[in-house]
């Protein structure tokens, strides 16, 4: 199976199942001599692990993290820093009924079809659970940024399937189990999901992730557009299925005066562009919104096939998210980290500023 690394000069490889010993990776391209511990890492890990909130999978994993490369007395060599997190709560028995059928939407038909053979504990190598190393990798870059040149990179939930959760405070976003920045909104949330969780149904949601104090010159013009980068790592994450960037479809309703973000001396006077033009940073905020379909792992009968092709009916058990949009905010924090990382080292490469 390729396509298991993303980045060009900071790369990222993940390996591992969501039921096997562990989940790895190898993180390539972090300059030599930069402060680095676990603690950097788990806090990253903590914000994302499942089973800590009754809206999420009960699965519990501590997903305590394992540096064993890269690192010496406490700072990065410059060489492939090797991470490593241990399954230790997987159930494989909860996947034995559907062991020889297909889970409508889910990524069990299409793996089958295209290698012949599939892990059906827990998705295998399609399960959310691949993530874990995305968020420490991420957790390296965001260190990095934030030290190096001040970047902050932070999201927040803001919608959750009928519910808008417009912005308040970022203070607020680590206050509750949804990342949701709206105080007024928790409750309303809780009993939803009380509601849909009882139903054994499931939703979908949208984030906003906003990367701040990105400097001018981040992306290429043509095939390397950091649009399109974002693009492609916000998009490979499990049921992901739109990117915007700034207004994003709202673009539609616009006219150009209404749409173009005038200059002044002291800036930019709107940002409907998300901090991005003709593929290159313009030193403003760059605003991400994403949005995830809801978890196709429900416990309402549906129809489908098995492994033989004959028509069936199928009940998903088990432990799952009903709403895999609430954990995907640490997910695509980690995701645009890493983009902006590999940019950065790339325009340090070429333009040496």
């Amino acid at each position: 199976m390729a396509g298991n690394t993303i980045g060009k000069l900071f790369t990222v490889t993940t390996c591992g199942e969501s039921h096997g010993p562990m989940l790895a990776g190898i993180v390539d391209g972090v300059p030599p001599g930069f402060s680095l511990k676990n603690s950097d890492i788990q806090h990253e890990l903590n914000r994302r692990r499942p089973g800590f909130s009754p809206f999420t999978t009960q699965r519990r994993e501590n997903d305590i993290i394992e540096i064993f490369s890269g690192i010496f007395q406490g700072k990065t060599t410059g060489t492939s820093i090797g991470i490593a997190i241990k399954n230790t709560d997987t159930r494989s028995q909860d996947y034995s009924d559907i062991k020889n059928i297909y889970r409508p939407n889910h990524a069990d038909f299409t793996y089958d079809k295209k290698y012949g053979i599939r892990d059906y504990r827990g998705g295998g190598r399609s399960s959310a659970r691949e993530t874990v190393i995305r968020v420490a990798a991420g957790a390296i870059a965001k260190k990095y940024l934030r030290l190096k040149y001040n970047i902050i990179i932070r999201g927040y939930l803001s919608q959750l399937g009928p519910i808008h959760c417009p912005f308040d405070s970022w203070k607020e976003v680590e206050n509750n189990s949804f990342f949701c920045s709206n105080s007024h909104k928790i409750n309303e949330l809780t009993q939803y999901m009380k509601k849909l969780k009882k139903s054994g149904n499931s939703i979908g949601a949208k984030i906003i992730i906003i990367a701040e104090n990105v400097p001018i010159g981040l992306g290429e013009p043509v095939f390397d557009r950091l649009d399109a980068d974002i693009a492609h790592a916000i998009m490979s994450i499990n049921a992901a299925k739109s990117v915007e960037v700034g207004d994003g479809i709202q673009v539609v309703e616009q006219t150009g005066d209404m749409h173009r973000d005038e200059i002044l001396s002291n800036g930019f006077t709107s940002n409907h562009s998300g901090g991005i033009l003709g593929g290159i940073s313009n030193g403003d905020k760059i605003i991400i919104q994403a949005a995830f379909k809801p978890t196709s792992s429900i416990r309402i009968p549906g129809k489908t096939v098995n492994i033989q092709g004959e028509e069936t009916s199928i009940i998903t058990k088990g432990r799952h998210d009903p709403c895999v949009g609430i954990r995907a905010v640490p997910i695509a924090e980690a995701m645009l980290a890493i983009t902006l990382m590999d940019h950065v080292l790339r325009f340090r490469a070429q333009c040496g500023k």
